[in-house]
């Protein structure tokens, strides 16, 4: 394993989902932006790894398979979150679950075509759902139910329906993609 300075910013993406977590239980308004300012950090080292990793030609094959683990770990681990202390208002859990599924489903479609040989690229649509995503976590982060006189839980919860969609679209673009591969597979 090389340890680049792309894959170091990924490693620490996925080290920064214990403290993250925890930082839900803290119950003070002080944690709520230590939660933003870490997911942000976050958040930012998914576009900087792989800027990094193509900018000083440090592209590696632990950097492509850690990369996207390290979004979904942080993605799921604060939906989940967010569902765990009810900060997801009204139906806004529907979305979140939707991702998640896409997140399991897609991530299973991509090992069975590993094994044939054929990549699946990320699309620029699945990069501005990854985009939305974040943002809406961002809100619902600082949006309390109830405590929010901007009522930024409503903006977060509304571009979480948006990440949602996306979610629906791109996912079923990548299977439309896959099924061809599919159908034509032999059997095991």
């Amino acid at each position: 394993m090389h340890l680049s300075l792309p894959n170091i910013l990924t490693l620490a993406r996925i080290a920064a989902i214990p403290p993250a977590v925890a930082l839900f239980f803290v119950g003070q308004s002080w944690a709520d932006w230590a939660l933003l300012c870490l997911f942000g950090a976050a958040a930012l080292t998914d576009w900087l790894d792989g800027y990094l990793a193509r900018l000083l030609k440090e592209e590696s094959a632990f950097g492509r398979f850690l990369d996207p683990i390290a979004d979904k770990l942080l993605v799921a681990a604060l939906l989940f979150m967010l569902g765990a202390t009810g900060r997801l208002p009204g139906l806004s859990v529907v979305p979140a679950v939707v991702i998640l599924m896409r997140e399991v489903l897609i991530s299973g479609l991509r090992e069975f075509l590993a094994g044939l040989g054929v990549g699946l690229p990320v699309s620029r649509l699945a990069k501005w759902k990854t985009a939305v995503q974040m943002a809406a976590i961002a809100l619902l982060i600082l949006g309390r139910p109830g405590g929010s006189s901007l009522f930024l839980e409503h903006w977060g919860a509304a571009a979480l329906w948006i990440a949602g969609v996306l979610t629906v679209i791109t996912g079923w673009d990548y299977l439309r993609i896959g099924w061809g591969h599919m159908v034509v597979s032999p059997k095991r």
